[in-house]
């Protein structure tokens, strides 16, 4: 009796498993967003606001993902409202992303809201319901990308303690001004984001001008390939860890990048004016908007604006605009609040400046 029980359960289980829709990493119906690596066998996802997205009709979805460190933090998007967080286990592992669907129309987006610093991941393939069809995949009526430090990246968005925590569990680009003000615009975008990072210096030995270029921040000899997504604005919103660290003299990357010497603003100006000719190297019909903001590199008084304006003045280019946030004037980095002030700022921004 208990061997038919048990053969019943697993004909049962073969059947459900069979009745169901497996879509590959690799299906064209797949739409991804930021910078992907498509290996052998599954998408490779490491920078921040790195997304799947899929339409389809169906009652429910899952996904099989591999994490290296268990560390990062997923958003599930349903119907363009957050359905769930998940936080990957380290390994292989089949995650439930949405159930109890209506059998109908619905769009799913895996967003991943961590920084590199996190983790790397790895999606082999989705799971639809039983009878499910996935259908054609979302078009996005803009492009936009961004270069950006913590502010962009989400830094701390989570923690509500006013403890200002780093954390991967209080890190989410999904509630940063960058993906609030893409999804307004309905933009598919590219965020390269690292929380410390600067054009001429960083908490750490790298700048943005070092891994701009690349697939994935840790790897110099993959290069990203430019020609893969062509953003019609390109925002910049970096110089705030450039201005925090010109005031620690004693930090081990101030005197490697400066020795004992206050660097003159020369230095600032220069870099900034390169890494934003490399920016227009790589897109020469780009918008770029130079932003920065909303920490205390726009204090009233603060020098950091004014080097942008002359940096963006030498290059003579019109296509390229200069936009400050307001000096927040609160604790820590900015709060999901302050990110929506953001939001709007560069909004109204663009819809003046651009049109859009």
């Amino acid at each position: 009796m208990i061997k038919h029980c048990l053969l019943l359960l697993f004909v049962i289980c073969a059947l459900t498993s069979l009745a169901q829709t497996t879509i590959n990493f690799n299906n064209p119906q797949v739409k991804y967003m930021g910078r992907i690596s498509m290996r052998d066998s599954a998408a490779e996802m490491s920078w921040t606001a790195s997304s799947v997205i899929i339409n389809f009709k169906g009652t429910s979805a899952k996904a099989t993902i591999k994490d290296d460190n268990g560390l990062n933090y997923m958003t599930v998007v349903v119907d363009d409202k957050v359905d769930t967080v998940i936080r990957l286990a380290q390994g292989k592992h089949e995650y439930d992303l949405a159930s109890g669907l209506t059998n109908e129309k619905h769009q799913l987006q895996l967003f991943k809201r961590t920084e590199y610093e996190w983790g790397t991941l790895w999606l082999y393939n989705i799971t639809l319901s039983s009878g499910a069809t996935l259908l054609a995949p979302p078009s996005y009526k803009h492009r936009m990308e961004f270069y950006g430090n913590s502010i962009t990246a989400g830094y701390a968005i989570e923690d509500t303690t006013g403890q200002d925590r780093g954390a991967y569990e209080f890190e989410n680009a999904y509630k940063s001004y960058a993906n609030l003000t893409a999804r307004h615009f309905n933009a598919e975008y590219n965020a390269i984001v690292k929380s410390g990072i600067g054009i001429t210096i960083s908490w750490f030995p790298y700048v943005m001008p070092d891994v701009y270029d690349r697939v994935h921040a840790r790897d110099s000899t993959d290069k990203w390939d430019f020609a893969k997504f062509t953003p019609e604005v390109v925002i910049v919103n970096l110089f705030q860890n450039d201005a925090f660290l010109l005031r620690q003299p004693n930090h081990d990357q101030y005197k490697a990048r400066f020795g004992d010497k206050v660097p003159d603003p020369a230095v600032f100006i220069n870099g900034y004016q390169k890494f934003i000719s490399s920016i227009r190297s790589k897109y020469p019909a780009a918008k770029i908007i130079c932003v920065l903001g909303s920490m205390d590199a726009t204090k009233p008084g603060q020098p950091w604006p004014g080097y942008i304006e002359r940096a963006v003045a030498r290059l003579n280019d019109k296509d390229i605009y200069t936009h400050f946030f307001k000096y927040k004037n609160t604790p820590g980095h900015p709060s999901a609040a302050e990110q929506q002030a953001m939001a709007n700022d560069l909004i109204a921004y663009m819809q003046k400046t651009l049109k859009w």
